[in-house]
């Protein structure tokens, strides 16, 4: 589904990712960790060519995202993104949130956007919301508008850019369920998050980055239980204690 060759980006003369390869399968969890200014964020972006790169290759559910003739427009309406802010309008409702770019990038009628809209809430708990605005509900009921925004487009796979950051801790674990079933219905995700425990519940793999680089690419098992690297045991013995 998502394949990572080679990829590479400066910003100016500073490295900001070095080399990266992946390879995520149909329906595969991984989860990319690692330290503050690692790169995690920059490469998740990349995926969908938010962030370009300078050398290297992307290819997503069979485009090329780093070819000049790619048309991102078109793969980012089939690769769902949700940021660490909700990035909602503040001035629609929350049901006109997500019928938006259903209607407009996917020619869908009112009446179909609308039963998508109220299914889609139902899945994320907020099925009573839907007339609401962005303003009235919770930072974690905002996330998960974010989610259900992004799923009303069918997306091939979803990538998730550290969504519970921007939380208050008692709002994180509605947000991290929504993602487990996600999970658990066989979405392939990519998700940049610090919550170890969601690794630990839901990662079929862990991407280890450093400086810019995966320095590890294992099972979540072998990850937490034997890490290869000393930068790796050094991470986990901070944030898992």
């Amino acid at each position: 589904m998502i394949e990572l060759l080679k990829v590479s980006k400066w910003y100016g003369a500073h490295r900001v990712l070095s080399d990266c390869s992946a390879t995520i399968s149909r329906g595969e969890v991984v989860v990319i960790c690692g330290p503050s200014g690692s790169g995690k964020s920059t490469l998740i972006k990349s995926v969908n060519g938010l962030e370009p790169v300078q050398s290297g290759q992307i290819v997503v559910n069979g485009v090329d995202v780093t070819a000049k003739a790619a048309n991102l427009s078109q793969l980012r309406a089939r690769v769902g993104m949700v940021f660490q802010h909700f990035e909602l309008f503040p001035h629609l409702t929350v049901q006109r949130n997500l019928m938006l770019a259903q209607r407009n990038v996917l020619g869908r009628s009112r009446d179909e956007a609308a039963d998508k809209a109220r299914a889609l809430l139902r899945r994320v708990g907020l099925g009573e919301h839907e007339d609401k605005y962005p303003s009235q509900l919770s930072g974690g009921q905002q996330q998960r508008v974010a989610i259900a925004r992004a799923l009303s487009m069918d997306p091939v796979a979803m990538l998730f850019d550290e969504p519970t950051s921007a939380l208050d801790p008692e709002m994180v674990n509605e947000v991290l369920d929504v993602m487990s079933t996600l999970a658990q219905d066989g979405m392939t995700m990519l998700c940049v998050t610090h919550e170890m425990g969601f690794a630990k519940r839901v990662a079929d793999r862990i991407l280890f980055m450093d400086r810019g680089a995966i320095v590890e690419d294992d099972t979540r098992e072998a990850f937490f239980d034997r890490p290869r690297s000393e930068r790796a045991r050094e991470f986990l013995s901070r944030i898992l204690h």
